[in-house]
């Protein structure tokens, strides 16, 4: 769980996880001013804090780091702020134990209900576009690339060189490129979409500065496939996670 001032929804969200299946919960606190720290020391949750800000992409690096550490073979990425379902982790966990896929992502427009669900319109419109751009660049047919919902085998996350990513909203967009990249098998599950006052979102001016930069990454990934010019986010040689 990367956190950033979850109080509100934090113990809600951990509720509705599963413990028979889920062997331990690891949240990141990316310097909170609130009590997200306190509430989850008492809900007996693996807590690591970071000093300062980081980012949300470098908070995801801190999770799969610890995760990595504590000898997970499955790992699923839910945001504390209850905006996706944690219900839905013992079907997603189960399609990457099928053997069939290496990433399972939870997608808001599946299903058709993202509206209906609360989501935007103008947030809603962006993430179509962007998809449909990004589905078209990279050669992929995926319902959204935007979800913060995401489950990996120990693999995908070992072979990724996430240290090269961004440690702002970006990283998302980076981390699936990666995946495509590097050739893993993704599979989609359909996710209710859940837009309220507590949930996280992203101010409007990052929101452009995010679609500019997915796009950025996609030119990026076809000029390293055409082999025009090598980026070290989609190579070998590229920087993983220690730990």
């Amino acid at each position: 769980m990367p956190a950033y001032n979850a109080e509100q929804t934090l113990r809600k969200t951990v509720d509705s996880i599963d413990r028979k299946v889920v062997d331990e919960i690891i949240l990141v606190d990316d310097a909170s001013s609130d009590s997200t720290v306190e509430i989850g020391k008492e809900l007996g949750l693996y807590i690591y804090r970071h000093n300062r800000n980081l980012g949300y992409g470098g908070n995801q690096k801190s999770c799969y780091r610890l995760a990595l550490q504590h000898g997970a073979d499955i790992v699923i990425m839910v945001h504390p702020d209850f905006q996706y379902d944690p219900r839905l982790i013992p079907a997603m966990s189960s399609m990457l134990l099928s053997g069939i896929y290496d990433v399972v992502l939870g997608s808001r427009i599946l299903g058709g209900r993202a509206i209906s669900g609360g989501m935007p319109i103008i947030k809603y419109l962006a993430n179509r576009i962007l998809t449909f751009a990004q589905n078209i660049l990279i050669n992929t047919k995926l319902s959204e690339f935007h979800t913060g919902y995401r489950a990996f085998t120990r693999q995908v996350l070992e072979s990724l060189p996430l240290q090269e990513n961004s440690d702002d909203f970006i990283f998302d967009n980076q981390m699936l490129c990666q995946i495509v990249a590097f050739g893993f098998c993704i599979g989609e599950i359909s996710c209710p979409t859940r837009y309220f006052k507590e949930a996280s979102s992203i101010p409007f001016r990052r929101s452009i500065v995010y679609g500019l930069g997915v796009i950025k990454v996609s030119l990026q990934l076809i000029l390293h496939r055409l082999k025009i010019r090598e980026y070290r986010l989609f190579s070998k040689k590229g920087l993983k996670l220690t730990y």
